[in-house]
């Protein structure tokens, strides 16, 4: 599939709010939660004044001139948290475009994108049942930690 990966811009900061509810991992055969729960603080942490901080970061992809999925970091106490100063990772994209190596390639740019920042690591956490596991462990994260759901993970960005 043809894709390009660029910055978001200022006006498209509401599409995280779709691409938040679209990363909630939903295991097979499970009713999907409502929308309204992205508006949950521990959901909120994600995206709320996002661009506000330096250190908030994300990239989109487009097919056909259409924003599919988007990557974003920022340092924040959630899921994922590890340690302060590192950032946090969400990706997510809309299902028709799964499976087609957009998701590693953003997360290969936000990886370089991290290191020219001069991050020495960034940490995400993720459902023990997500397929996405195994692309978090090709672009260099790492289990780190675990409880009975979920996997903390970290790459060490060299």
């Amino acid at each position: 599939m043809d894709y390009q990966i660029r910055m978001i811009k200022n006006t498209e900061y509401d599409l995280l709010n779709d691409f938040l509810y679209e990363a909630i991992f939903i295991p097979e055969g499970i009713q999907p939660p409502p929308k309204s729960i992205i508006n949950t603080p521990e959901l909120k942490v994600y995206v709320q004044g996002f661009g506000s901080s330096a250190d908030d970061i994300c990239f989109v992809a487009e097919v056909n001139r259409k924003v599919v999925g988007a990557v974003w970091v920022r340092v924040m106490n959630d899921y994922g948290h590890v340690e302060s100063g590192v950032p946090s990772f969400a990706i997510s994209l809309y299902k028709e475009y799964r499976n087609c190596g957009i998701g590693t390639g953003l997360m290969k740019q936000m990886l370089a994108e991290l290191k020219i920042r001069g991050y020495k690591k960034a940490s995400l956490a993720v459902q023990k049942a997500n397929y996405a596991v195994r692309m978090y462990k090709n672009v260099g994260f790492e289990i780190i930690d675990e409880n009975d759901e979920e996997f903390i993970m970290m790459c060490f960005i060299q």
